[in-house]
């Protein structure tokens, strides 16, 4: 597969794989033990009685994929819970150490590694800075760090990596000019395979996907709390990106750039219009703190806590949420959405006053003939890419869309 193309969460999983159409029995099995793990993913332990009940599976079907899976490690028993009449019910969940899977995010400024196990904890993380991203320095790194996250796995274990996810943006060679970087070495982005690389690499089997996009998906996957059904997902970068999420599902499109809030036209200064990087992106905090001689190194180092003036701050969140609110008003029109998500790489605090500020620019808008979505934070938070990175192999392999009928043996 040609770099630049993206192999994204399937609309339907199984739908092209003949052993999960359901044809005969054992498609059939594959696609329910999906739909179990899927629900205890999203709502914890569960007990059997409650999961026949959810699915519409019958008691003897749900109990054969129930000790199938935990023959397969990928489940953990609880406690008994007794009080009911009958048996003492058994809540079972997914099994932190049932399955591993790793997480490569390329980004503009840096490369960051992860190690998650089944329930999304990161076991272990490996991160170096750059100027840009060239594929020599991602292969090298790869090579130098993968062994010591795997190390500190129980030899056991390590069989159980799943595979690895990779977000990147695409078509980076787009951007040497905003990036500062020599146009023949990122050029080597539209030859090289860097899948197929990878995988050659580390002996797994490798997936890759917009940087923005596996962030919404990440969300989708780990987020906390109630998720909604349909939501747009901004996700504050060196350029801003987003993702599309419909009927519970991650929406990625023909090409996989779905979703990709970046482009979207809004308005600029003078009744010009622009898009929405060059209104949203930190790199433009960046470009404002260098011209006023503040140092914004420390943005692409870490996300915890931002040094810069105030009057810069705020200049910048208000001309985000001004742009974000254009983008929302947009797709609101055109999409029932339920919710718009926004995080990014940034303190809690910005996120909390950037969420802040573009709700109250959206409900400024005349919004007759709008059904107003919920603006909210994301969940996730700053490693939403690497976490998104690393749910993409884990999603392929184990879960399923939810929209999907579960099917009786």
């Amino acid at each position: 597969m040609a770099q630049g193309e993206s192999l994204p969460i399937p609309d339907r999983v199984g739908s092209d794989d003949p052993a999960l159409r359901g044809t005969n029995q054992s498609g059939m099995r594959a696609q329910n033990e999906r739909l179990v793990l899927t629900l205890l993913r999203q709502h914890g332990a569960l007990a059997k009685s409650d999961i026949a009940r959810m699915t519409g599976l019958s008691a003897q079907t749900v109990s054969v994929i129930m000790r199938a899976l935990e023959r397969d490690g990928l489940l953990a028993r609880g406690e008994p819970q007794r009080g009911r009449i009958g048996q003492p019910s058994i809540p079972m969940s997914l099994a932190a150490d049932g399955a591993f899977f790793l997480g490569l995010k390329i980004g503009r400024r840096s490369v960051d590694l992860t190690l998650i196990d089944f329930l999304g904890r990161v076991v272990g993380m490996q991160r170096q800075i750059y100027r840009y991203p060239t594929p020599d320095v991602v292969v090298s790194f790869v090579a130098q760090t993968l062994p010591r996250l795997l190390a500190g796995l129980p030899p056991r274990h390590r069989s159980r990596v799943g595979g690895l996810g990779v977000a990147m943006p695409f078509q980076l060679w787009n951007w040497v000019q905003s990036l500062g970087a020599p146009q023949a070495e990122m050029d080597a982005w539209r030859v090289r395979d860097i899948q197929a690389e990878l995988s050659a690499l580390t002996g797994m089997p490798v997936f890759v996907q917009n940087d923005a996009t596996a962030a919404c998906g990440a969300e989708l996957v780990f987020g906390k709390g109630e998720r909604p059904k349909d939501f747009l997902y901004f996700y504050f970068g060196t350029f801003i990106g987003g993702g599309l999420v419909l009927n519970g599902q991650l929406f990625t499109g023909r090409s996989g750039n779905a979703g990709g809030v970046g482009p979207m036209p809004v308005p600029g200064p003078g009744g010009q219009t622009r898009r929405l990087f060059d209104a949203a992106s930190m790199s433009l905090l960046a470009d404002a703190m260098e011209a006023a001689g503040e140092s914004s190194d420390h943005l692409w180092q870490q996300h915890l806590d931002w040094q810069v003036s105030a009057p810069i701050l705020n200049a910048w969140m208000d001309t985000a949420a001004r742009g974000l609110v254009h983008v929302i008003l947009s797709a609101s029109a055109l999409i029932e959405l339920e919710a718009v998500l926004i995080d990014g790489w940034m303190p809690v605090s910005i996120r909390a006053e950037m969420t802040a500020r573009t709700h109250a620019a959206f409900h400024a808008m005349d919004l007759a003939g709008i059904d107003p979505p919920m603006i909210q934070q994301g969940t996730v938070g700053a490693d939403a890419r690497s976490l998104g990175a690393a749910a993409i192999p884990l999603s392929q392999r184990y879960l399923i869309d939810q929209n999907a009928p579960p099917r009786e043996l």
